[in-house]
């Protein structure tokens, strides 16, 4: 399932696809790449969504963009939260701002690709997070790594 980013070319949505925003030069981050935030995740370790949300609210707070960060902690929550429930191992956050916008990637060592679930009523709250990041982010997907996938999503600068 491929979706277009915003500024065009189609990147991986729940797969993995030849085509993702590595692909071309005009991500968020490119260009004089601004603070950094990476964080290994413990396996099975929840403490680390908090953590997460807490340390890239700071990310956000050095990039001195006044915007809202509550789109960004809550996505990246999702990812981490995915990342923690569904593999049995490691997990690495990092987050990267650049002049334009922020990108958010959470690699895990599981090949595994995740699936995307519309949100049934009768489920409570879990299967949404991905549909979430679908929905709000500007562009997102799956990439993967020689062992694992990274999945990553960006959002602009008026949204970080």
């Amino acid at each position: 399932m491929e979706r277009q980013a915003r500024r065009g070319g189609p990147i991986a949505i729940g797969g993995f696809s030849a085509k993702t925003v590595e692909d071309r030069t005009d991500d968020v981050t490119e260009h004089e790449p601004g603070p950094q935030l990476r964080r290994r995740l413990g396996r099975a370790d929840l403490r680390a969504v908090p953590e997460a949300r807490r340390a890239l609210r700071e990310l956000l707070g050095q990039w001195g963009k006044q915007g809202q960060s509550d789109v960004a902690e809550l996505l990246t929550s999702e990812l981490v939260t995915n990342a923690i429930v569904h593999t049995d191992h490691d997990a690495v956050l990092t987050a990267t701002v650049g002049p334009r916008g922020l990108r958010v990637e959470v690699r895990d060592f599981v090949a595994r690709r995740p699936r995307l679930r519309a949100p049934v009523a009768d489920e409570g709250t879990n299967g949404r997070g991905l549909f979430l990041v679908q929905s709000l982010a500007d562009a997102w997907g799956v990439r993967p790594h020689g062992v694992g996938k990274s999945v990553w999503f960006e959002l602009g600068a008026e949204a970080a």
